[in-house]
């Protein structure tokens, strides 16, 4: 079996694969300062399978040894960490490569394997990212946005009197309490900034572009509008397993 793990800001997905098939998949959440015990002692109830490869991509940094002495004590095999160095099937536009995200670029080159290029890809996360790759190949960057959960989150912090609330799409756009209200500035405001930048980037492309949406709140936006052609949650594991056994 091959142990996929994307460890993200907020949340760390790990995906089991029996070839290229996700036979299973749970998440943790992911806490900066963690050891390797203490991270096993999170995920120990969810191991019913016997690993022979792992693979890693992070976008925090300091938790890569962690997660590399986990591999090796508790699954006995070195993992491969999936980094910019990495080819990724695309040519990458960015100034520089290396800052582009391995986590972007991982889902920009599954999403290209499996649904075709040109293509724009959404990764709703503790960020948010919606980035091009064009019809040549090319991953051409894109945008960056606070997810909204961190926009939510900073709405309460940074106010004296507005409460925390659920995410979740409010029934109407005019809410008759203060909860309704921010529900709904947060929702139907976050839909309509994905829509704009979606609407940018494919025009800027030139050319008629597939959506494919992916990370941890996806199914709370993509599902919910019009211009989403694939909701995918499991892109960054596929692309890490493909990745990952393509050497």
């Amino acid at each position: 079996m091959l142990l996929a793990i994307d460890i993200g800001n907020s949340a760390t997905k790990f995906g089991v694969f029996d070839g290229e098939r996700l036979s299973k998949r749970f998440t943790a959440p992911t806490i900066r300062g963690k050891s390797a015990n203490e991270i096993w002692e999170s995920i120990e109830e969810e191991v019913d399978f016997q690993v022979d490869l792992v693979v890693i991509s992070s976008v925090v940094v300091e938790l890569i040894d962690a997660f590399t002495e986990l591999s090796e004590n508790h699954f006995n095999t070195t993992p491969l960490i999936v980094d910019a160095s990495f080819d990724f099937g695309l040519k990458i536009a960015y100034d520089p490569p290396s800052n582009a995200g391995t986590d972007r670029l991982v889902a920009a080159s599954a999403a290209v394997r499996k649904y075709g290029k040109p293509c724009v890809v959404c990764s709703f996360g503790t960020a948010t990212t919606v980035d091009a790759v064009n019809s040549k190949g090319e991953f051409v960057g894109g945008a960056i946005a606070p997810g909204i959960n961190t926009l939510g989150e900073a709405l309460f912090l940074k106010t004296s009197k507005l409460p925390r609330v659920e995410l979740a799409k409010p029934a109407k756009a005019i809410g008759d309490s203060t909860g309704e209200c921010i529900q709904s500035g947060i929702y139907y405001g976050y839909v309509g900034l994905v829509r704009e930048l979606v609407a940018r980037i494919g025009a800027e492309l030139g050319e008629k572009a597939t959506v494919v949406a992916t990370g941890g709140f996806v199914n709370l936006i993509a599902g919910e509008v019009d211009f989403v052609d694939h909701a995918d949650d499991s892109l960054i594991l596929e692309g890490l397993c493909y990745l990952a056994t393509a050497r």
